[in-house]
């Protein structure tokens, strides 16, 4: 059974621009030469674009009962600690300044909402995921409704006071500026 699932496909707009752009450069190789050889160059670069932003928008992430998948790397449920629906900025933040050399990120620029998932331990896999989405709340949610509870936990309570992650952007940006000032301080 999926709890969730999405692929990460590009959006229409990214199509229209990148034959916007095979026509534009099209133009310029095809110059001087014959018709067939014009739309031989329009067909190869669209092609091209094509095959690019398929394969780009094939990543898919999933939630089943065991495991969280994420493009081609798959993580068992119990060693998920925190998850967090993160806004535009929080994102921006930990893709950029805040983000761990270790972590595995799965983003795209037309995506600019995500989810953090804290792995428990230092597993191979880095400390934590940052899955680029387009309903980080509905993903999030559908973590923390497969992830299995130890004997006696109850079900987490996203109403109580403290029960989501908050980060704190005012104190990324001055741990990126005194990590501009400083050297590799992380």
């Amino acid at each position: 059974m999926r709890a969730y699932r999405e692929r990460l496909s590009a959006p229409a707009t990214w199509w229209l621009w990148s034959t916007a752009c095979v026509v534009l450069l099209g133009s310029l190789l095809w110059a001087g030469f014959s018709i067939l050889i014009g739309l031989a160059v329009y067909a190869v670069l669209e092609a091209g674009c094509a095959v690019l932003l398929t394969t780009w928008g094939s990543t898919r992430i999933e939630v089943t009962e065991t495991e969280l998948v994420a493009g081609s790397r798959r993580i068992a449920l119990g060693v998920i600690g925190e998850v967090a629906a993160l806004d535009a900025e929080q994102t921006r933040a930990l893709r950029g300044p805040r983000a761990d050399p270790a972590a595995f990120l799965i983003v795209r620029p037309y995506l600019p909402k995500s989810v953090y998932v804290e792995i428990i331990g230092r597993p191979a896999s880095g400390p934590y995921w940052l899955i680029g989405t387009r309903r980080p709340e509905q993903l999030a949610e559908a973590i923390e409704r497969a992830r299995p509870r130890p004997a006696g936990e109850p079900p987490c309570d996203d109403d109580a006071p403290g029960a989501r992650l908050e980060l704190d952007i005012g104190s990324m940006r001055a741990d990126a500026a005194a990590h501009g000032r400083e050297g590799n301080a992380w």
